[in-house]
């Protein structure tokens, strides 16, 4: 005969059949399915070795029958969530393959100048701006051209170089950067230049779950900062 339980509702917890099918309920390696089956078998396994003297109520047993169901409810939509975002995943990949061999503003300053062509940008000052300097430098970190502009407006600052250094001389075609600083109110701060880039690759970032665009020079940006797409 079964050892009494210790109390109101126990498990019998020397019985071999229940140990047994709590520890297949808890194996993560179990191939079988453990569903609505095996919470009823244990279930079963419950009444039959009940102490008749201090039965589980009623009450008790629809508790667990109700969180069963709300624990199986739950596992089947994060489930389904799963499935979705891995579905949405791939369908903004496929999307985002469309900027490859367009030009895009990107905030690192860098462009490629190109023969007989210039390289324009946008600084962003949303306070506004007293002047705005442009300084440009080539791929070896020379620097080549400096500008100075004015009083600007609160909002987006076009500027653009057109591809002479401070001597009047053209530039040879090839890559350079292009860096901004604004004065406000006695504030001196350099920002971010948007600068047109041609897309390379696209690729997904599982760990920051955003999409990455590779542009021409190696650079790589997060999709969510590329605010111009250029054919």
């Amino acid at each position: 005969m079964a050892s009494p339980v210790t109390g109101a509702g126990s498990f019998v917890s020397t019985l071999p059949k229940y140990e047994e099918l709590k520890k297949a309920a808890a194996n993560p390696a179990q191939k079988e399915e453990m569903g609505q089956q095996a919470f009823l078998t244990l279930f079963t396994t419950q009444l039959q070795n009940q102490d008749p003297l201090d039965p589980v109520k009623n009450e008790a047993f629809v508790a667990q029958l109700a969180q069963f169901s709300q624990l199986e409810a739950t596992t089947k939509m994060a489930d389904s969530m799963s499935s979705m975002a891995s579905s949405m995943q791939s369908d903004r990949l496929l999307a985002g393959t469309s900027l490859i061999g367009k030009k895009v503003a990107t905030p690192n300053g860098s462009a490629e100048l190109l023969e007989g062509s210039n390289i324009a940008g946008v600084v962003s000052a949303p306070n506004g701006a007293d002047k705005v300097a442009l300084e440009v430098y080539d791929s070896l970190g020379r620097k080549v051209f400096t500008q100075t502009l004015g009083r600007q407006a609160p909002g987006d600052v076009q500027v653009k170089w057109e591809g002479y250094n401070d001597k009047g001389e053209r530039m040879p075609p090839g890559r350079y950067k292009v860096q901004a600083t604004v004065s406000s109110f006695g504030k001196v701060t350099q920002v971010p230049i948007s600068t047109p880039a041609t897309v390379r690759s696209v690729t997904f970032n599982g760990t920051t779950n955003e999409m990455m665009v590779e542009v021409e020079g190696g650079g790589s940006v997060p999709l969510s900062q590329i605010k111009r797409v250029d054919s």
